[in-house]
């Protein structure tokens, strides 16, 4: 575990040693399978696949990236694309969302194993099961980085735990626990799904709501709160930039006197909580046919 955090070098020497990850990731599920995911092993387990996770998009050998862009159907080779699945095309980006990856192997081994559906559905399995935090954390953690990227795999990632292992649920429950690390790692999450314009409609109608009941009503207090702020308000700005929809679900939600006292700190400590919630209200007022309701 101490390994894995070690950086790049470390991480890539892990991922290539032959069995370490089918190793863990046999361990994980006979752990779930004998109702077992509160032992230490299982956590530290989690915790290694967690940081091997990391950057993987990016550190990815080239013959995976080019085994899936391959296969892609629909954009053309004239885009430029930058490392292995990462690409700053805007274009680019809006078509990988129809861009599934190549089919799944049904025995994934080594590094194939860190972003298969097995492993995702275990991830989620433990969220639901363990109440260990740092299993928690890791867990959450694992999928954030799995969908941290712009290219074919986070998207695919981020369609597996909405639609294919219905995974916001137990994403919702971890809104709610009182460890702030958990609550910071599971709104980041949501984050980097809610970027995903097919699923912004799954998710505002399941943690739309919740988002807005954890939002401080004030300016908050400490580091790890403003993080969460920050992000929580950016998750918002996804779901209602292109949906008067969900702006109206955040405003029967009550959300928008809580944004407004954020947005109108502007000290050095809270200015990027201030700075998030202002983007969103920009994003809001963008929905012209709720003016009246919004000055009600």
């Amino acid at each position: 575990r101490n390994m894995s955090s070690a950086g790049p070098e470390g991480r890539k020497k892990m991922r290539e040693c032959d069995g370490l990850i089918d190793s863990l990731v046999y361990y994980i599920q006979g752990a779930i399978a004998d109702h077992e995911p509160n032992d230490k092993a299982t956590e530290n387990c989690v915790c290694i696949l967690h940081n091997l996770s990391y950057q993987l998009e990016i550190e990815l050998p080239e013959s995976y990236a080019q085994s899936i862009y391959m296969q892609r159907r629909n954009i053309s080779s004239n885009d430029k694309t930058a490392g292995c699945f990462g690409t700053r095309s805007r274009k680019v980006k809006e078509k990988q969302q129809d861009t599934p990856l190549p089919e799944e192997k049904s025995n994934p081994r080594g590094v194939e194993s860190l972003w298969h559906s097995t492993l995702i559905r275990i991830y989620l399995s433990l969220i639901a099961k363990s109440t260990r935090n740092y299993t928690q954390e890791a867990s959450l953690g694992a999928l954030q980085n799995l969908t941290a990227g712009t290219g074919p795999m986070p998207f695919a990632v981020a369609q597996t735990v909405v639609q294919k292992a219905n995974g916001l649920p137990s994403i919702r429950t971890m809104l709610h626990v009182s460890h702030p690390t958990v609550k910071k790692t599971a709104v980041s999450l949501l984050r980097n799904l809610s970027r995903n314009t097919s699923l912004q409609s799954d998710i505002a109608r399941e943690v739309l709501p919740d988002l807005v009941l954890i939002l401080p009503e004030s300016v908050p207090g400490s580091d790890i709160v403003c993080e969460t702020t920050v992000s929580i308000c950016y998750t918002l700005y996804n779901l209602t930039q292109s949906s008067s929809h969900n702006a109206r679900l955040l405003l029967s939600a009550d959300g928008l006197p809580k944004i407004i006292t954020i947005s109108m700190n502007d000290s050095n400590m809270f200015s990027k909580a201030s700075r998030a919630a202002s983007v969103l209200l920009y994003a809001l007022w963008s929905h012209t046919d709720l003016h009246s309701a919004y000055k009600k």
